[in-house]
């Protein structure tokens, strides 16, 4: 049985114990019923697995001293996907929680000239993640930007293979098997009104392949989910 899974913002490499927030300690002790004695485990996110042992059990700073310490490298092929905002911030949650279980590298919450407005909470979404990285037992954490207008993210964001998905006719698209599976491979999803003609002209200009998700047309939450998993096994 594999022992329960918490996050810490910080590990002090050099630290021989950890005192918990008060959150991950209510949980500890008063949902999971942890006594001292009891061992669990810790990762900040960054490559870090703590396996520790809890010496004090207060239900508000527990604290757990390390036994064992491991540092788990990040995957050489860095998967990132830029999608759109969507007026269900539900769903866009719930693409939040899949990609990061799937194992999704980074996020870029995309403001296209569809996207209908809404307020993007970044703590908020910041902790779905937390919550799918423990639950899908990684010690990676995907880095979730701040939104970004689709203009500026064509002209700035720099990766090795780039791709857009779209639902225009167009010839020149690329079947998912091609995908590229080296260094940085990046990945825009559109909004639920397609990306503009302008807009995958400029991104045709700043070298995007046009890519196809399948024969159905997707939500914009399904179409990310298809694509981080082709970004996952390829």
């Amino acid at each position: 049985m594999s022992l329960p899974f918490f996050y810490i913002n910080q590990i002090d490499k050099e630290a021989t114990s950890f005192i918990l927030n008060e959150e991950t300690s209510k949980h500890v002790v008063q949902v999971l019923r942890m006594k001292v004695g009891d061992q669990l485990q810790l990762t900040d996110g960054l490559g870090s697995l703590i396996t520790a042992t809890i010496v004090n059990d207060h239900k508000k700073k527990c604290v757990a001293d390390r036994l064992d310490s491991k540092y788990l490298p990040a995957t050489a092929h860095k998967k990132v996907i830029a999608i759109s905002l969507i007026k269900n911030t539900s769903r866009f949650e719930w693409f939040l929680e899949k990609a990061t279980e799937i194992g999704i590298t980074e996020i870029f919450p995309l403001i296209c000239a569809r996207t209908e407005k809404q307020h993007f909470r970044l703590e908020r979404m910041q902790g779905i993640l937390i919550s799918a990285m423990l639950q899908s037992k990684q010690c990676w954490l995907p880095k979730l930007h701040e939104p970004i207008a689709f203009n500026k993210l064509c002209n700035e964001v720099v990766a090795t293979n780039k791709y857009i998905a779209h639902c225009e006719e167009d010839h020149s698209k690329v079947k998912p098997t091609l995908i590229k599976s080296s260094d940085t491979s990046l990945i825009l999803i559109g909004p639920e009104g397609d990306f503009t003609t302008e807009e995958i002209n400029l991104s045709k200009e700043n070298k995007y392949i046009s890519i196809s998700l399948g024969e159905t047309r997707l939500r914009t939450e399904t179409a990310g989910v298809v694509a981080v998993t082709l970004l996952n096994i390829t």
